[in-house]
């Protein structure tokens, strides 16, 4: 064996011409309807690139001849590839569970329970409708305050809840130089939440207090989660983020901290999506952006970011949610990929009310899969030199730092929430991912995807209402399953759910995979579908339809027996007492056909015309 500096692992397959792959996939997209015979192959790259909602180009491959960045070490300036040196031995990441359940023995249980299977913290959330600080004590009562971490969310009674900590420890002879944690002081997080007034002086006060006797407590979070919820990008999360981060900084040091330690009394949160790619590169971008803070406040060293990972409430699901158990597995994978320093599993019920234990089991459980089983911790920085990541991790820094710098003009984070700057922005950001999802072009599964009429929902005791702030809290799936809800309304009014008509023309290879198309689309809305069976006579349909009942139908068949069929088959529905005819396929000129249904249509239009077109009422 010989030793080389630059070793490449496909030495020693043919080389591959860009050209040559460029033609190639030009003759697939021809065949598909992409591209025509006049699209050239230099054309390829645009045709199959997309778009982030920062308007980041995503090409379609990456290659070595991909310009990146110097990224340098693991745990060295800038610190994209993570805050832990090369050869560190290292457990992974902390597996941290939430605890916002109203019955504080409820809370208790449960804490010892993720304690004691594999969890390193406890993230416990006090006040609205949940214990309070005075509470805190019996919350923690058989925990062992000098090795579990302790994270509060306690909004408004942050001082109390940070009083009553330390008080705790005091009591039980726990030395303060033991507590790890963090306080969770972001009173600018706390106004976009809730509207109430940013009170720095409690994250100041609690800074000093953690720098000089607790130094294994945070003071603050920069809880950037709410801008990702409000339905705002990647971008505008890192760079509100920032812009948070500064403002902090600027409190702390005129409170008399040195620059250096008020860096060490932040801790930033963050949601990670199933989008694996852009969580990971959201990741790496944040840390170097807070780098290039400290290095531009003279203290390059003090710029690794300790970073905690959410994965997203927006992208959960009220329906089929159990299909969240995939979407938080991907989160939580790309989050540690990412190098989160600690990571949090939503439960799958999140979005229908407190979760219970099965589902809590679930959360926890899937954090020690990827580290104990997977070993995904054991590995620094696994997305390190992949051309695509390190490339997106650039492109989302540059964008965020864009977004970072707009704010700081508009006069830091707190002019521009007030001024409505931010909201503005996320509202812009909010509309276009609407427009994708209606289109489908952001499927969720189990909702605009394979949704599943016949499912029933776990039942779980409500969540205490949230105050409302400056932004909102948005779900991806909610435009659609506000047609769930209206078509579930009716079905309990009537005992039968809204129903469309499908004139199923000819055989059963005929029909088949535009009725599995339609009926999939229909069903986004929660509208069921009945067929006419395999038959090309308009009278037989025609008669079909008046014994359904119904108002609306849908044509469903091959483009062959379109041409011949189609139209004598509406016209005898609409002399039968049709509405509305829809056709699954492309549109055409087809007499007495009012709409069609085809990829990349407006589903979420298509659902609501029909639960109108069904005198199905609006919420």
């Amino acid at each position: 064996m010989s030793q080389t500096e630059d070793l490449r692992l496909a030495a020693t397959f043919p080389s591959v011409d860009p050209d040559e792959w460029r033609r190639a996939v030009l003759a697939v997209l021809r065949k598909s309807g992409a591209a025509d015979e006049q699209t050239a192959p230099d054309r390829v790259d645009e045709l199959l690139s997309t778009k982030t909602y920062e308007g980041i180009k995503v090409a379609p491959v990456y290659t070595a001849d991909t310009p990146t960045p110097e990224t340098g070490l693991p745990g060295q300036y800038p610190f994209v590839r993570g805050s832990r040196p090369l050869g560190a031995k290292t457990a992974g990441w902390d597996i941290r569970q939430r605890h916002a359940h109203t019955d504080p023995a409820i809370t208790r249980g449960e804490v010892l329970k993720d304690l004691e299977n594999g969890a390193g913290s406890v993230w416990i959330v006090l006040g609205d409708g949940l214990p309070g600080p005075k509470d805190l004590a019996d919350l923690l009562k058989d925990v062992r305050l000098d090795l579990a971490g302790i994270v509060l969310e306690a909004g408004a009674l942050t001082r109390q809840a940070a009083a009553a900590l330390i008080d705790e420890a005091v009591r039980r002879g726990v030395g303060l130089d033991a507590l790890t944690g963090t306080f969770g002081a972001d009173p600018i997080g706390l106004r976009v939440r809730t509207g109430a007034e940013a009170d720095l002086s409690v994250l100041t006060d609690l800074a000093v207090r953690c720098a000089a006797d607790l130094p294994g407590m945070r003071a603050g979070v920069v809880d950037a989660t709410a801008y990702h919820d409000a339905g705002g990008s990647d971008a505008e999360e890192l760079g509100c983020a920032l812009a948070t981060g500064v403002a902090y900084l600027r409190a702390a040091e005129a409170a008399g901290l040195d620059v250096e330690a008020a860096f060490g009394q932040l801790e930033f949160r963050y949601a990670a999506t199933a989008d694996q790619f852009l969580s990971i590169a959201k990741l790496r971008a944040a840390r170097r952006l807070w780098a290039r803070i400290a290095q531009a406040s003279g203290v390059p060293q003090a710029g690794a970011q300790k970073q905690h990972a959410v994965t997203s409430s927006a992208m959960m699901t009220a329906r089929d949610p159990w299909v969240n158990m995939l979407r938080t597995t991907m989160a939580c994978f790309s989050a540690a990929v990412g190098g989160a320093d600690a990571i949090t599993v939503q439960p799958f019920d999140t979005r229908l009310g407190l979760p219970d234990g099965f589902s809590r089991r679930i959360a926890r459980n899937t954090q020690s899969l990827l580290l104990m089983e997977a070993h995904i911790g054991e590995v620094i920085d696994p997305a390190g030199g992949s051309w695509y990541v390190e490339q997106l991790t650039e492109d989302l820094a540059e964008a965020a730092w864009k977004w970072f710098t707009q704010l700081e003009a508009a006069g830091g984070i707190i002019a521009a929430l007030d001024s409505g700057l931010v909201a503005e922005r996320i509202e812009a950001t909010w509309q276009a991912r609407q427009t994708r999802i209606a289109r489908r072009k952001d499927p969720i599964t189990g909702v605009s995807e394979f949704p599943n009429l016949t499912e029933e929902l776990p039942e779980r005791l409500p969540v205490p209402q949230a105050a409302g702030g400056l932004l909102p809290r948005r779900h991806y799936a909610g435009l659609f399953e506000g047609f769930r809800d209206r078509a579930d309304a009716q079905e309990r009014a009537t005992g039968a759910p809204p129903t469309v008509f499908f004139a199923t023309l000819g055989s059963v290879a005929a029909h088949t995979a535009r009725a599995s198309f339609a009926g999939n689309m229909f069903a986004t809305g929660g509208i069921a579908h009945v067929t006419s069976g395999t038959t090309l006579d308009p009278a037989e349909i025609a008669q079909a339809f008046r014994d359904s009942g119904l108002r609306v139908a849908c044509l469903c068949s091959s483009d062959k027996i379109y041409a011949e069929h189609a139209a004598p088959v509406a016209q005898a529905l609409k002399r039968a007492g049709a509405t509305k005819v829809w056709l699954a396929g492309k549109p055409g000129d087809h007499e007495g056909v009012d709409s069609y249904l085809y990829l990349g249509c407006d589903a979420a239009a298509v659902a609501d015309t029909t639960l109108r077109d069904l005198e199905v009422a609006a919420p």
